[in-house]
């Protein structure tokens, strides 16, 4: 925990302890995963934690900042409980800001639970143009394809990048169940998650489905990737430290050569090696998030711990896994399950060097950024 935080978010801080000490207590009960779920959404929702990531006026914290984002998912990233079911309502993400119609049939039945959304941003790579619509009337007509629609199986609305002819790319909401709206093929991937192939197949929507203005798509989607990379840049600092202090008790544990694997000088170069990385990771995070709060642009400085955190998780669990030793490596162990999940954090919400390019091509072809 950085020792600059305000009083308002040292007591915010004690809440998600708090929650976290009673929720620890309903896991430790070895309920079915149900009823578990049911009891942690309970206590969250009393601690005004589920709806963290809601807008204000529809239940969510008032002026919620970056540095309550990050104590809170680092938080929970430190507990090992980054998929924990029921613990956090559904982020509004690109519905955020929206007017009606678009908030009263989409945004507020996604945060009550009534529907489900997904993301389809993603081209297949053997598809020459991107989605497109024609603008007919009050109605826009959709053909294309999205690829890693994650979640799309079950989703009732996809928010869909589409380029609008005469506007170009827009945001718009699709019902999954729109005549037109295929899916191709359904597959999961090493984290757990779930995605699927959507085609568009002259799919008609009502142009009140723009989200916003016809033509800002990219804008809108970047500003609601901006928080997502930090979530999970505080998720990997969190992480960090459960898989460091996991390491820190197998190496002091009883060892068969009668000496902890602690005493050994190249087992404290490696351990020491990842304390290092985990001080760095937070020391990025804390630093981007103080910055966000007092106004500044943060678009680079967050693609930066993005980049280092998700990158820096995944070498700690594999040197993690190098002080373990082949038990590490074995179906259901804690530190295999937690390599699997943080591999895919390299990949989402913008590949490692995509983010690098996107950095070197605002300084050198742009002239704008800064770290």
């Amino acid at each position: 925990m950085p020792e600059t935080i305000t009083t308002k978010e040292r007591q915010f801080l004690k809440t998600v302890e708090d929650l976290c000490d009673e929720i620890r207590s309903v896991i430790d009960t070895g309920m079915d995963s149900r009823t578990q779920s049911l009891q942690v959404r309970e206590l969250s929702q009393k601690a005004g934690i589920w709806s963290f990531h809601h807008p204000p006026d529809l239940g969510g914290r008032p002026q919620p900042c970056l540095v309550e984002l990050v104590l809170l998912h680092e938080s929970l990233g430190s507990r090992n409980w980054t998929r924990l079911p029921g613990l956090l309502g559904p982020s509004p993400g690109l519905l955020a800001n929206v007017e009606e119609p678009l908030r009263s049939n989409y945004l507020k039945p996604l945060l009550s639970g009534e529907k489900q959304a997904a993301f389809g941003f993603t081209e297949p790579e053997d598809v020459s143009q991107p989605t497109h619509g024609t603008i007919e009337g009050q109605n826009i007509r959709i053909n294309g394809q999205k690829s890693y629609v994650t979640g799309g199986a079950t989703a009732d609305f996809i928010n869909t990048l589409v380029e609008i002819d005469g506007y170009g790319p827009s945001m718009v909401v699709i019902d999954r169940a729109t005549k037109g709206v295929v899916l191709q093929e359904s597959f999961g991937s090493s984290d757990g998650s779930s995605h699927v192939y959507i085609t568009f197949q002259d799919v008609c929507v009502p142009l009140a489905n723009v989200v916003g203005t016809p033509g800002r798509g990219l804008p809108t989607a970047l500003d609601q990737i901006t928080n997502t990379r930090m979530v999970l840049a505080a998720q990997s600092c969190g992480l960090a430290q459960w898989v460091i202090d996991f390491a820190a008790k197998h190496v002091q544990a009883p060892h068969r050569s009668g000496t902890p694997l602690a005493a050994r000088e190249g087992v404290r170069l490696r351990f020491s090696d990842m304390r290092i990385k985990g001080y760095a990771m937070r020391s990025s995070v804390y630093r981007t998030a103080r910055l966000g709060d007092l106004g500044e642009n943060v678009i680079n400085e967050v693609i930066a711990c993005k980049v280092f955190t998700t990158e820096g998780i995944g070498e700690i669990v594999d040197t993690a896994i190098q002080l373990v030793g082949g038990n590490a490596l074995r179906t259901n162990h804690p530190l295999n399950d937690t390599q699997q999940l943080v591999r895919a954090w390299r990949l989402a919400e913008g590949a490692s060097d995509v983010l690098r390019l996107n950095l070197a091509r605002g300084f050198f072809d742009l002239g704008k950024g800064r770290l």
